[in-house]
């Protein structure tokens, strides 16, 4: 029965899939029957021809940074990259058609999706998150996250140090473990009470798994034994001890959380 309902979702997807990219296409051809009767000197034009080319040039570069992101320190630069093509659509969105917008948008969320799936073998500290947090396809790693929701697709064998206002959600995903929160470092006090999280409610250990609805326990997540875990993350003593780390400057946390946040 179960195996019938993934089915029929799978099926469901695929046709609102194909559905949405015969309305682009539609969009697309629309706009570029406009393009054609427009006079190509005219402002709307270039201005839309100079997005275009630096969003395609951006795109680009991205690409290339991704497929040779073998360094897993290099994915907080691209991120921040992605997060720069983000700021010139919105940016731009008052001079561009809507098809441009929509299109744009859809290109950068294919780009956080290829980011996120670049996750295995990989330890990610992160402080407050004023929102939520979406994790997909991530496999042997360790996340110690703050934010007021998260939900994670697809993992498989990674533990997670959280601390978070409703209870984790987890989808098709097995061999997940679950902490408390432990990162450590100067003004996180802050931080947390800034992004409405400094309240210690327990939910890390109320995990949903929507893929087990039994009334027993889930067997695709358990709470990590104390004896195994990493005890206290200190950003700033670990960036002492190793060249491979660095902290994030103030200005550069709060982008990283408004990134985190718009996806």
């Amino acid at each position: 029965m179960e195996d019938e309902e993934n089915s029929t979702h799978q099926d469901q997807d695929q046709a609102l899939q194909k559905k949405h990219q015969l309305m682009l296409e539609r969009l697309s051809a629309r706009h570029q029957t406009r393009l054609e009767t427009r006079k190509p000197d005219s402002p709307e034009s270039s201005a839309t021809s100079a997005f275009l080319s630096r969003f395609n040039d951006s795109k680009k570069s991205i690409d290339a940074q991704l497929e040779s992101a073998s360094d897993p320190s290099r994915l907080v630069d691209i991120s921040f990259t992605i997060s720069d093509l983000e700021k010139l659509v919105a940016e731009n969105s008052y001079l561009l058609p809507s098809y441009e917008i929509r299109s744009s948008l859809k290109t950068i969320s294919d780009l956080k999706q290829s980011l996120d799936n670049l996750l295995k073998n990989c330890k990610i500290y992160a402080g407050p998150v004023v929102g939520s947090i979406l994790m997909e396809e991530v496999e042997d790693c360790v996340f110690v996250l703050a934010s007021h929701q998260i939900r994670i697709h697809f993992a498989k064998r990674s533990d997670f140090y959280l601390r978070v206002r409703s209870r984790p959600i987890i989808e098709d995903s097995d061999g997940l473990r679950f902490a408390p929160y432990c990162l450590k470092y100067e003004g996180i006090g802050k931080d947390l009470a800034a992004a409405g999280l400094d309240e210690e409610t327990g939910n890390w250990a109320n995990v949903d798994d929507f893929k087990w609805l039994r009334a027993v326990q889930s067997p695709n997540w358990s709470v990590l034994p104390e004896e195994e875990r990493v005890g206290a993350v200190d950003l700033l003593l670990r960036a002492v001890q190793s060249p491979n780390w660095s902290v994030l400057l103030e200005e550069e946390r709060l982008r990283a959380v408004d990134l985190a946040d718009s996806g």
